[in-house]
């Protein structure tokens, strides 16, 4: 059977330079006459310390995009000010204001606040859509190679690079992208099988017709099973263009890293993933920081879940493709597997329609909804 696994359309060696802008006004020489259009949509809350740098990489892009919608879920801290001079700098920028909550929500509430800002924009008028966090450092050509790395190939509905941060927590160091030696460096444990969820990256047809994303903790998990369920590919790269420094490391939550182990079971177990997959899921993570009670953390968020029976995403089609899948996972291994899938799914994938016209702010035509009794903070897992 096929790898359907598609390859990259550039070389880490072919580097080329980056392009001199107007810091005042934002305006940037055109490079590619193509003006291919995307749109980064970016919920943050409290970012005033890595924002700028953050900030810096995207105005900095050799492509930036066409528009960038910032919502700022109720921060108490310098960031309004600091993304309202960047807003009166980058005429392309936007800035969403949200009332203070009270508290930062993960999951469902980071997902809440991404489509306050998506349902400002008519999603026609782009190409593709990114989710974006504001808290991480990338290369000046990322989104001008994941354009590039989709247009030759059809197929990719969502992609993105590999996620490095600092062992020690430091984000003052400034990286020289491409990151070729990563020694250090500590990677994120992320698969190949889907895009980062700090850094999601759409083709904007691709995202209408999988839903979207679920409002729950395992958002960025489902996306990319939905992605392969319609017959798109979901693939992030370890590629040195496309690695990016993430300035606070992922499934660390605000409350802590075991915190946000246990939150991961939690969000495994509303998915659908069966208890010897996220065995065999745990123990492959216990060689990560937090070593061994990581693990155990994400095994404590997954079966106290299921002993409470809560509730688990609705859709059982997707529940049984996701068993069979994380079956060939434990025979095959997930590259593998995950090609095996790519092949066979093949055949439904339809390339998925544009959606013509805007749908109203606030409504839900344009994203999947989950409504749980019990949700991951109600689990106490926040």
């Amino acid at each position: 059977m096929a790898t359907a696994t598609p390859g990259l359309p550039f070389d880490a060696a072919a580097a080329r330079d980056v392009f001199d802008f107007d810091t005042a006004t934002g305006v940037r020489p055109i490079r590619n006459l193509r003006a291919r259009r995307y749109c980064v949509i970016t919920p943050c809350r409290d970012e005033a310390i890595h924002a700028r740098r953050t900030l810096d990489a995207v105005t900095k892009q050799t492509e930036p995009p066409a528009r960038w919608i910032i919502v700022d879920d109720g921060s108490t801290d310098a960031t309004p000010q600091i993304l309202a001079e960047y807003a009166a700098r980058f005429p392309w920028i936007r800035v969403v204001r949200r009332p203070d909550r009270g508290v930062r929500k993960v999951g469902g509430g980071v997902v809440d606040a991404f489509y306050s800002g998506y349902d400002t924009i008519d999603p026609a008028e782009f190409e593709y859509v990114c989710k974006l966090d504001l808290d991480l450092d990338l290369p000046p050509r990322y989104f001008e190679l994941l354009m590039d790395w989709m247009e030759a190939s059809p197929r990719i509905g969502t992609c993105s690079g590999k996620p490095y941060f600092h062992p020690d927590g430091i984000g003052t160091i400034r990286e020289q992208f491409p990151l070729v030696d990563t020694s250090e460096l500590v990677g994120e444990k992320c698969g190949d099988e889907n895009s980062i969820g700090a850094v999601k990256f759409y083709r904007t047809s691709c995202f209408q017709q999988i839903g979207g994303f679920v409002r729950e903790v395992m958002w960025d998990g489902i996306d990319g099973h939905r992605c392969r369920q319609h017959g798109w590919i979901a693939i992030s790269s370890d590629h040195p263009q496309l690695r990016f420094i993430h300035l606070r490391p992922m499934g660390t939550s605000h409350r802590g890293w075991l915190t946000g182990r246990a939150r991961h079971g939690y969000g495994q177990y509303f998915m659908g993933t069966t208890p010897l997959y996220m065995l065999a899921s745990a123990l492959s993570r216990m060689g990560h920081p937090p070593v061994v009670l990581g693990g155990l953390a994400i095994l404590y968020g997954y079966f106290r879940s299921m002993v409470a029976r809560l509730p688990r995403y609705g859709d059982a089609e997707f529940r049984h493709m996701l068993r069979r899948y994380q079956r060939d996972c434990l025979i095959h291994g997930k590259s593998r597997a995950t090609a095996r899938l790519n092949a066979k799914q093949a055949e439904v994938w339809k390339g998925g329609p544009r959606v013509p016209s805007r749908a109203a702010p606030g409504s839900a035509r344009h994203h999947v909804a989950v409504t749980a009794s019990a949700s991951g903070e109600a689990a106490g897992l926040s």
